[in-house]
């Protein structure tokens, strides 16, 4: 069969993947401000998603920049911003999994979590994206893909003769593995925090505190639930015209499935936002109290600042590392 003719991109189409751009790029903002802000909120799970918000505000600029200027042909501007989205795809999925495998490692097995571990985050997470987006490059496979396999932005150059293995190597491969890994960790840690749960209900009646840990318990729940849900549902979309592509289906250029691809390429951030800041008691009440701060300065009102800015004194239980139910709330 001839080869796909190039997907149209309309401009609405480029719109709504420009915003999920920007709202990506303010999540990961925010988040990376969380972390400067307040040094009490910088614990493991919240250092690994820092840098799991640099991986996705990198992808997001990137590919901000090719859906700009939607690229219709392989130039040096579109092998940069390739590699670029490449290698920061390609490093928010091992960062993804790290902070599952990390989950995991701690909570369910109760495993030591020193820099060892850490430092091996960072080899695997940085280094084999790296190695992976230097070898393409060196080896001319970035390039122009027609927008089959992207929206706008570069990727694999389809015209290599070895584009699937390119393909799988620089992405497809580590996002269908995080497919599987991610519902398998997160349902292990779901049954042991539900075990938990189960054993501590034996001792609430002559435990008073117990029973308020049952909120904050169910907001973890429901993130461990929404994790993978949520990165599933934003990723899916690619790899449905990924297949599509390699069945040189004309179903790659619907619409619909186009918006979907590109919104869910480059919302990871704006979803992370959403979970760990919007959706997080103890950061969302420090915002609240920062905001504050600001609009009654605007105002000129000592004493209502004086009395509204101070930062909420949060328990340590809250800091996401200590305890099972407060892992993720």
């Amino acid at each position: 069969m001839s080869p796909l003719p190039p997907t149209p991109l309309f401009w609405a189409e480029r719109g709504a993947v420009l915003v999920s751009c920007a709202l990506s790029c303010v999540g990961s903002v925010l988040l990376l401000c969380s972390q400067a802000l307040w040094p009490e909120l910088r614990t493991r799970p919240r250092q690994l998603l820092l840098y799991l918000s640099v991986s996705d505000l990198l992808s997001a600029l990137s590919y901000s920049y090719g859906v700009l200027r939607d690229f219709q042909r392989s130039s040096w501007d579109c092998v940069l911003q390739g590699a670029l989205s490449t290698f920061a795809n390609t490093s928010s999925f091992f960062w993804t999994m790290a902070i599952a495998l990390y989950l995991y490692l701690s909570i369910v097995r109760g495993s030591p979590t020193g820099s060892g571990l850490l430092w091996g985050f960072h080899v695997v997470s940085w280094g084999v994206p790296l190695a992976i987006t230097v070898a393409a490059v060196a080896l001319r496979k970035i390039g122009y893909d027609a927008s089959n396999v992207s929206v706008g932005w570069c990727w694999v150059n389809l015209d290599a003769e070895d584009r699937l293995l390119w393909m799988l190597l620089t992405g497809k491969v580590w996002e269908m593995l995080a497919y599987v890994t991610l519902p398998v960790l997160y349902i292990l840690i779901r049954k042991h925090i539900n075990r938990a749960h189960a054993a501590l209900s034996e001792y609430r009646p002559i435990l008073p505190g117990a029973p308020a840990l049952q909120p904050r318990s169910s907001i973890a729940d429901k993130k461990l639930i929404l994790i993978p849900i949520i990165f599933i549902f934003l990723r899916i979309w690619s790899t449905v015209r990924f297949i599509l592509t390699l069945c040189n289906s004309p179903a790659v250029q619907n619409p619909v499935l186009v918006v979907l691809h590109g919104i869910g390429n480059t919302f990871q951030g704006g979803a992370n936002c959403i979970l760990f800041v919007l959706c997080t008691r103890v950061v969302r009440a420090r915002l609240l109290s920062l905001l504050c701060c600001g609009h009654c300065a605007t105002l000129g009102s000592p004493g209502s600042w004086q009395h509204r800015c101070l930062v909420p004194q949060v328990p340590s239980t809250e800091s996401w590392e200590t305890e099972v139910p407060p892992v993720l709330s």
